[in-house]
């Protein structure tokens, strides 16, 4: 069974983390909430808590398939500034292994040099920090091993191509039937 961490921090973007969750949970995907912070309670960008699964001290990366990191602001930075984190950023890209981001978090990737010579998208005004990518205004680019989205108004869009990418393309279609999604 394919494994899927969300990371949260606080400032993250709750409906862009929530949405994933939600999605990949009705697709039967083993998803883990993990918290950034010392604390299982994080704070998002409109002071809604939410509590994580687990601390990021707690999770086991070589049973970890794909790394998801929401937008938001100061989700994005304070995800960026998790130092730990990133040094799993760059194992999963050295690896070829799933990473995905959405709204200003394609940024960290593009800080990173990952994006190179990939499509992507990010949300509006962070197109040039997504260094060396064909940038598109696409709502999700999938390109090689990564996901990218634009923002709020495309977490479901962002979140059935994770389900397609861990499931398969005929899942992600009958979970968007179901769900009543048109894209």
């Amino acid at each position: 069974m394919s494994k899927v961490c969300v990371f949260l921090a606080d400032g993250m973007e709750e409906i862009e983390a929530l949405t994933v969750v939600d999605i990949c949970r009705r697709a039967e995907i083993d998803l883990t909430t993990v918290s950034v912070t010392e604390s299982k309670m994080v704070t998002g960008s409109h002071k809604i808590p939410v509590e994580a699964d687990a601390l990021l001290s707690e999770i086991d990366f070589d049973k970890v398939d794909m790394i998801v990191l929401p937008g938001g602001m100061p989700g994005t930075l304070n995800l960026e500034a998790c130092e730990p984190l990133m040094a799993q950023v760059d194992a999963f890209d050295r690896q070829g292994k799933y990473l995905s981001a959405i709204c200003a978090a394609p940024s960290i990737f593009g800080h990173r040099g990952m994006l190179a010579g990939r499509k992507a998208c990010s949300y509006p005004g962070f197109e040039s920090q997504l260094e060396g990518a064909t940038v598109t205004e696409n709502p999700v680019e999938v390109a090689d091993h990564f996901i990218t989205s634009r923002g709020m108004g495309t977490a479901i869009d962002f979140s059935l191509a994770i389900v397609a990418r861990m499931k398969g393309q005929e899942r992600a279609d009958a979970l968007a039937k179901a769900i009543v999604y048109k894209q």
